[in-house]
């Protein structure tokens, strides 16, 4: 089980059942939510503020989606690897998207720290898979 799990969509209704599928497959004990990318950078930024062992916590999976209004997937993707990914650097991502497009999923192989592509909406047997990842 993962410890703790953030969820990057802009949503709601696929957050609620993203949480639900994780909850019902026991795939992760804490999920934390951000409706875009600028969120989820701030959210890491306010992480670096904390005592180093509560910073320790970190999420050690992302759920991403692309397309997003105010910063996008790639954008966070981008910014995170050049800047946050060597003070969280177990982290590993998943792409969570609607987007069946062939440039994103080739675009997706560039980034080691993607450990998957998955077209929405996630199941519990597609969260299985990903333990076994």
């Amino acid at each position: 089980m993962i410890k703790k799990l953030l969820c990057i969509d802009d949503d709601t209704t696929t957050l609620m059942l993203i949480k639900m599928v994780i909850e019902k497959a026991s795939f992760a004990k804490e999920v934390v939510t951000a409706m875009n990318g600028k969120e989820a950078l701030e959210f890491y930024h306010n992480l670096l503020k904390e005592p180093a062992d509560k910073r320790a916590d970190y999420p050690q999976l992302i759920f991403l989606d692309l397309n997003m209004p105010v910063m996008g997937g790639w954008e966070f993707l981008d910014e995170f690897v050049n800047t946050l990914l060597p003070q969280f650097p177990a982290t590993k991502v998943v792409v969570l998207s609607s987007s069946a497009n062939p440039v994103d999923k080739e675009k997706a192989k560039q980034y080691d720290i993607i450990i998957g592509y998955i077209s929405k909406p996630i199941t519990a047997d597609l969260l299985k898979m990903l333990v076994k990842k």
